[in-house]
């Protein structure tokens, strides 16, 4: 993504003015757009006139448009497709930001609700009425990286299915998903089922060098459930020995043969947690983040205490300044209520502030998805704490604050009551 124009003040009010290029710049927009803040792009508007005679006539308008932002809707890519003459159609995310225009034209009222159309290429500003966060601004950090892209090809397949995927930073695109009919061994025969097999691996060959820039990617992974796996690697450097594919043989230290328990693309999240492939991906934001949620499980399974999840719980160990690693879900930051969200941020910020890790992950991977079936938050702690126990301190703290509050309040009425009475008799005395 192209930042055009950035004008952030210390307070953290201003605007910035950017490009998206991509589909997975589309997605860091989405997480950028808020409820409340506002956002002015391009629009194309109809407009209808009637003439003196009673004819009515409509043309379109293109006008910039600034509207206080009510609702986003963000639609991920579709899996890629091929003509009939082979020709790949190139999939594309698609954002609309709906709200109230907040700028009144000569085609647009103002207060008119109005929906626009973000797309790549297109430049657009946005102003953040609560103000610029320090997760906001990462993120825009992040978005504009000069070199940032897929990262990891892999195939996820069993016999007959296969998902081609490309894993970016912050999102997994499935690129095309392939279904044949295999049928199964029989006794007495096979050659229906290896047939079958050598026309699916095929189509996983044809998908591959069509899908995966295999020159720039640091590693492609093909995993499955048994032996597939091993057979579809080697089909494909045979076949690109047939055809002298030479970028191809020179990627052959790039690929990695990884077990799955299933053939599905959430089954990616365990076959990225192979050790051979977080060494070729040590740094890289979505390995981190799968480790990071591989260390939360097994804390939670060898010492629970140092293991906590949920928005309540995982307050508590922050305001006690005892998480290590803090694993949170960009959902959440895209909370419609402002406190809500600014909660979330000072979270973050307080485990940074201490030397703690706090690590973004995206629902966009499989990784965040599993993190958000555990409230989207959880936290690993640097030292044990009893949940029951914090909640009972708290309670207790809250208690005798409340009564500290009730005898101040009591003394103040003491005081107050005394002071009358004393004027009173001073009043009487005086009159005798």
């Amino acid at each position: 993504m192209k930042l055009v124009n950035k004008h952030i003040e210390k307070d953290g009010s201003g605007y910035v003015t950017l490009r998206p290029e991509d589909d997975e710049d589309m997605w860091h927009v989405y997480n950028l757009i808020s409820e409340g803040d506002e956002v002015r792009a391009l629009a194309i508007r109809r407009v209808q006139t009637v003439s003196s005679t009673g004819s009515s006539d409509s043309f379109r308008v293109r006008v910039n448009l600034t509207l206080h932002v009510t609702k986003t809707t963000f639609s991920p890519a579709a899996s890629s497709s091929t003509t009939p003459g082979g020709e790949k159609k190139e999939p594309t995310a698609s954002l609309q930001v709906t709200g109230k225009v907040v700028n009144e034209n000569d085609y647009v009222r103002l207060g008119a609700f109005h929906t626009l159309d973000l797309e790549a290429n297109r430049d657009f500003r946005l102003s953040k009425t609560s103000g610029w966060d320090s997760v906001a601004i990462e993120r825009i950090e992040e978005a504009t990286k000069e070199g940032r892209g897929a990262e990891v090809g892999a195939i996820v397949l069993g016999e007959g299915t296969a998902a081609i995927c490309l894993l970016s930073e912050h999102m997994t695109t499935v690129r095309q998903r392939i279904e044949t009919s295999v049928p199964r061994k029989r006794k007495g025969g096979t050659s229906g089922h290896d047939k079958a097999m050598d026309n699916f691996f095929q189509t996983v060959y044809q998908a591959v060098l069509r899908l995966l820039p295999f020159q720039t990617l640091k590693a492609i992974v093909i995993a499955s459930p048994g032996f597939t796996k091993d057979s579809l690697y080697d089909y494909i450097f045979q076949q690109a020995t047939l055809t002298s594919n030479k970028p191809l043989l020179a990627s052959r230290s790039k690929w990695i043969k990884v077990h799955s328990n299933t053939p599905h693309v959430h089954s990616l999240v365990e076959a990225m947690r192979a050790p051979e492939i977080s060494k070729m991906l040590q740094g890289a934001k979505f390995a981190r983040e799968g480790q990071g949620l591989e260390r939360f499980h097994k804390m939670l399974a060898s010492d629970e205490l140092r293991a906590w999840y949920g928005p309540e719980h995982v307050a508590l160990a922050v305001d006690r300044g005892a998480v290590g690693t803090l694993l949170i879900s960009d959902d959440l930051f895209r909370s419609s209520d402002p406190v809500t969200r600014n909660r979330y941020v000072e979270m973050v910020e307080a485990v940074r502030s201490h030397g703690g890790e706090a690590l973004i992950f995206s629902s966009m991977h499989e990784s965040g998805q599993q993190l958000n079936l555990l409230t989207g938050i959880a936290a690993i702690l640097t030292y044990p704490l009893d949940v029951e126990i914090v909640e009972m301190e708290e309670r207790e703290e809250k208690e005798r604050l409340e009564r500290e509050k009730a005898g101040a309040t009591a003394g103040e009425g003491g005081a107050d009551g005394n002071g009358e009475g004393e004027g009173e008799g001073e009043g009487e005395g005086g009159f005798l």
